[in-house]
């Protein structure tokens, strides 16, 4: 691939752990600035490996990746540390910090960008008010329910407005209604131009917000058109995605 201007380049890349059989094969793709993907495929198809690659947790075992325009292979960890900060990345098992409040572990992206305290209590209020979690702001994470902590792992991830958002399986734990709701979030940060990917299994998402998708069969990657289109409830769109912070914030520092 010669595509120089792509924010993510995959060129013939490959994974295996431990001298095992590879995960992913020759696995190669493009995403341009502001662009929006579902990654879809089964259980074992190496979905959540590709977003390791993504956001720098593991190297690849074969090929070259480019995330922001670097070869990731000539990145030192404070190198590493810096692209991670321009990422939002909302996990599976949502990572939160349990020592900290629910205000503080939406803050601490902040913080680590050294955001005036004054914004930083602005707009993650503002931000944990709309995920409905601002009567929760000096609870412990651990007296959260699942749906909670879900809302509140895509909160921290989307405060910053970053360039490029991951988000594995973000709708998972929440009930229709609100996993439409923050859909619809993510949807307003992407016209902001951040370039999101998100791994899903539902197909009623994948055909309701009609995005290419990066579909993965045994290790192997194909790209694909949007699911056909599907009719849904109609819920309200507003959100609090420009959180008042510029728009270069993440990128500014690294």
């Amino acid at each position: 691939m010669a595509d120089e201007t792509a924010l993510v380049r995959f060129d013939d890349v490959g994974m295996r752990y431990d001298g095992g059989a590879e995960v992913l094969h020759g696995v190669s793709f493009s995403l341009a600035p502001g662009s929006y993907h579902f990654l879809t495929g089964p259980s074992g198809a190496g979905k959540s490996t590709l977003l390791r690659l993504l956001y720098l947790a593991q190297r690849p075992t074969a090929g070259q990746i480019s995330l922001f325009g670097r070869d990731v292979r000539d990145l030192g960890r404070a190198d590493r540390a810096r692209m991670r900060q321009r990422m939002g990345v909302v996990f599976q098992d949502f990572r939160l910090l349990p020592h900290l409040s629910v205000f503080d572990n939406v803050a601490l992206p902040l913080r680590i960008l050294k955001a005036p305290e004054a914004e930083i209590r602005r707009d993650v209020g503002e931000l944990l008010a709309w995920v409905g979690l601002g009567e929760h702001e000096a609870a412990s994470p651990a007296t959260l329910s699942g749906g909670q902590q879900q809302r509140l792992a895509i909160a921290r991830a989307v405060v910053v407005r970053p360039r490029l958002l991951l988000a594995d399986e973000p709708t998972g734990n929440l009930d229709a209604e609100m996993g439409l709701k923050l859909m619809h979030l993510f949807e307003e940060l992407n016209k902001l131009g951040t370039t999101i990917v998100i791994a899903t299994h539902d197909t009623t998402l994948l055909a309701r917000f009609r995005h290419p998708r990066l579909v993965l069969t045994e290790g192997r990657l194909k790209t694909m058109p949007p699911a056909p289109p599907s009719r849904g409830p109609v819920v309200q769109r507003t959100a609090p995605v420009a959180p008042r912070a510029e728009e270069t914030r993440g990128e500014g520092r690294s």
